[in-house]
């Protein structure tokens, strides 16, 4: 009997110990809680200067204008990149900076419609804890 009670006790505790396990915040592969996006719109961005940590994205929305038409140049790719948005067979995804490492560089974003002033904005890039 009391074999089977502790048995019984370990399945609770081990069930109890899954639960709360599956209610931790999302991993990537490598173990570390993923970041969330920064989203800013794209007319917000001009002179700003953009709090980001190693690892995380801007998310640029381009409002009315079509995500591919923007182009984008980091003055320290070290520090970060640009993806450009695209859209394609319905899948719209915006441009974007992701962080790659410490630092502090400027980023330019241009847009191939006519008349539209380049953004010039920077990006610092803080550690993750």
């Amino acid at each position: 009997m009391r074999i089977t009670s502790i048995l019984g006790s370990l399945v609770i505790v081990s069930v109890a110990a899954l639960g709360l396990s599956a209610c931790s915040s999302p991993a990537e592969p490598d173990g570390k809680n993923v970041i969330a996006p920064v989203s800013m719109e794209a007319n917000d961005l001009q002179g700003k200067t953009v709090d980001l940590v190693v690892g995380q994205v801007l998310n640029i929305n381009t409002g009315d204008l079509k995500t591919d038409s923007y182009s984008g140049t980091v003055a320290d790719t070290k520090i970060a990149t640009f993806s450009p948005g695209s859209e394609k067979e319905g899948l719209v995804l915006n441009p974007g900076v992701e962080a790659v490492a410490v630092g502090e560089t400027a980023v330019t974003l241009t847009n191939d419609n006519g008349g539209i002033q380049p953004l010039e904005f920077t990006v610092k890039v803080s550690p993750r804890s």
